[in-house]
């Protein structure tokens, strides 16, 4: 019987598990959880503090899913270190794993830049777990003073899941605009202006330099009193098991198309992996939770000895605030054109003949049309680019494609 083992519980995990059990029925499954929660989906934290979901709809699988699945679940234990000369995971509990086939579903963790005097902060959160989320949970108050350092994905998510249950969110970022790693600046200021109507103070361009217990010194000069931290600068992808294994290591695992690493019986997926993205055409992290998926399910169909590959790789994410709605994908390279109409805003990044990437925000209904044809690298010859840049519609395709994609007459 093939073991199989994985190490972290999160969407990766989820995709591996079901990736080898479509392939592999019987062989034992092992999974290393440093969380001690059943899986669930971290974006819906946020959620979860705004009081829009509950610990038990936050479960990304059924109480069962393990059961059922045939695994033995390592609950609170963390891997120490691999072995792979002798296929062996070194648990941080003393006791070890062995494998035949390895699934590393580290994910990542905060990053958190050496401020002066943090230590003499008392109340200060990281924003990327369910823990972490209940950890702040126990802290808000109705007339508390929030700041938030990073103006990114997680520290403008955290502020609108807490927002109803404080006094006042500031949040602050050295960069010059809100979502920067997502959004250019027109974009950015959009979505920027919708936060502040309601009620979210930024200090753009200016960051904390230091503390002085509850009281931030910007690099700016000026002094943000508040009675909650939450540091949401950054993450980074949790590599150093591969790393000192002898793996190869970028900012990501190194990865191929069928989701191996450089060392033998060992596959990576999520968060820490770093895969090809086919809309820049380069290697990078591309840590959302679809392709976490999709690379945990690819890794173990090929643990178990089927063939996958997972080659189509683009950065997305789809987010709101507020009712604000917000879908990226692809690449910003090359010629941009923009439609706006009723406060929607579609901006789309071409490359000769190519959708590389593009920006939605507000109606942001059916946009995977927009998705597939960067994936598909589909010619916008082919199509009616100009009619689809009002209406995301499958009429943008010629009737033989329609054909040949839905079947029937169309």
């Amino acid at each position: 019987m093939k073991r199989y083992v994985i190490i972290g519980n999160g969407t990766a995990a989820v995709g591996c598990i079901e990736g080898i059990r479509s392939v592999d029925k019987t062989g034992d499954v092992t999974v290393i959880s440093g969380e001690k929660h059943h899986v669930y989906s971290r974006p819906l934290i946020s959620y979860y503090l705004e009081g829009k979901t509950d610990l038990e709809r936050m479960k990304y699988r059924p109480e069962g899913f393990y059961e059922e699945n045939g695994c033995r679940v390592l609950s609170g234990v963390r891997a120490a270190a691999i072995d792979s000369a002798n296929k062996n995971v070194v648990l941080d509990n003393g006791g070890s794993v062995e494998y035949d086939a390895l699934c590393v579903a580290t994910g990542s963790r905060p990053f958190v830049p050496p401020f002066a005097g943090l230590d003499t902060v008392e109340k200060k959160f990281s924003f990327m777990t369910l823990d972490d989320a209940l950890a702040l949970e126990s802290a808000l108050a109705p007339d508390c003073r929030v700041l938030i350092v990073g103006a990114g994905l997680i520290g403008l998510k955290c502020a609108e899941g807490i927002f109803d249950r404080v006094g006042s969110v500031t949040v602050c970022d050295l960069a010059d605009r809100v979502l920067s790693s997502i959004l250019d600046a027109e974009c950015a200021s959009v979505v920027q202006e919708h936060l502040e109507e309601k009620g979210i103070r930024f200090l753009l361009g200016d960051s904390a330099d230091r503390f002085e217990g509850n009281a931030a010194v910007m690099k700016s000069g000026e002094r943000v009193e508040f009675d909650v931290l939450v540091l949401a600068v950054g993450v980074r992808a949790n590599t150093e098991l591969v790393k000192e294994a002898g793996g190869e290591v970028n900012r990501g695992v190194v990865v191929n198309e069928s989701e191996q690493t450089s060392l033998d019986s060992v596959w990576a997926a999520g968060d820490c992996a770093e895969g090809f993205d086919a809309s820049a055409g380069a290697n990078r992290v591309l840590a959302i939770l679809p392709n976490a998926y999709m690379q945990g399910r690819v890794a173990g169909i090929n643990m178990a000895g089927g063939e996958a590959a997972f080659d189509n790789a683009i950065p997305m994410n789809s987010i709101g605030f507020f009712g604000l709605h917000i879908m990226t994908a692809g690449s910003y390279g090359g010629e941009m054109t923009e439609e706006r109409e009723d406060g929607n805003v579609r901006r789309f990044f071409t490359d000769g003949d190519l959708l590389k990437g593009y920006i939605l925000i507000g109606d942001t209904g059916r946009a995977g049309i927009y998705t597939s044809l960067i994936r598909e690298k589909t010619p916008l010859s082919t199509v009616d680019f100009e009619f689809a840049k009002k209406y995301a519609s499958n009429l943008i395709f010629s009737q033989e494609i329609r054909r040949k994609r839905f079947g029937g007459v169309v």
